[in-house]
């Protein structure tokens, strides 16, 4: 389904997620097959392919989330919903959008407080819900395992996340924070989304049933001239 967006702002963002996203694919193919040639042509390895991939997927997977939300491209089972009333259709599908904002919400206290340390920035206190700040020791001079620092970026984050000492791998805190920037989309994804039904402008959170009803409409359109075809009367001698 392709998602369009009213406002030329909001089309502006759904072009920047789209292409994001199709970066993030893109990277994660080049790296893979340069990697399978560096093995099985030149003999060798690209040590850190398997690390970037990784995260690269975790990016794809986080940031795609929010996306499909906008784009009502979650799958969900919706044979319950559809024997019910309008009405009643309508408080289901808004209590859903109020529960998995909810779940959302936690989502993005638990991402911010993973990834707050290694910023060199501190975790909320709270079990469920945030309570303040607390104190935390900084962790941004962790680094990963295989990826190397980029030069041109090393000298900036070594001043402000590791007291001028520069990396040699890359710090945590880059790839790491996709988690509370995605858990954050979500949650403007899901607040938006259940605004919408709200207004009317939305029924539903999860993927409707335009792909079954196309490809209905294409069947019917193939069976129609072979119909006609069967039906026409066959010219005698």
């Amino acid at each position: 389904m392709h998602y369009k967006a009213r406002s030329p702002s909001g089309r502006a963002i759904n072009a920047i997620e789209e292409t994001l996203i199709a970066a993030i694919l893109g990277a994660m193919t080049l790296v893979t097959f340069a990697n399978v040639v560096a093995r099985y042509v030149f003999n060798s390895n690209i040590l850190w392919a398997l690390e970037v991939t990784s995260f690269l997927f975790a990016w794809l997977v986080l940031l795609g989330a929010s996306y499909c939300v906008k784009t009502t491209s979650h799958l969900g089972v919706d044979a319950v919903i559809n024997i019910a009333s309008p009405a009643v259709r309508r408080v289901l599908g808004l209590i859903a959008a109020a529960v998995c904002l909810v779940f959302a919400l936690l989502l993005l206290k638990g991402a911010w407080d993973f990834w707050a340390p290694y910023g060199e920035l501190q975790p909320t206190t709270g079990r469920w819900f945030p309570t303040g700040f607390g104190n935390s020791r900084g962790q941004g001079w962790y680094e990963l395992n295989d990826v190397p620092m980029p030069a041109i970026l090393n000298g900036f984050f070594a001043d402000i996340f590791n007291m001028g000492e520069r990396y040699e791998k890359m710090p945590r805190l880059i790839p790491y924070v996709v988690m509370p920037l995605s858990m954050l989309l979500l949650v403007l994804r899901f607040a938006e989304a259940g605004w919408e039904m709200i207004r009317g402008t939305r029924s539903s959170l999860i993927a409707s049933h335009e792909v079954e009803e196309a490809v209905e409409e294409a069947a019917r359109a193939h069976r129609e001239p072979a119909d006609a075809a069967g039906a026409a009367p066959k010219g005698g001698n």
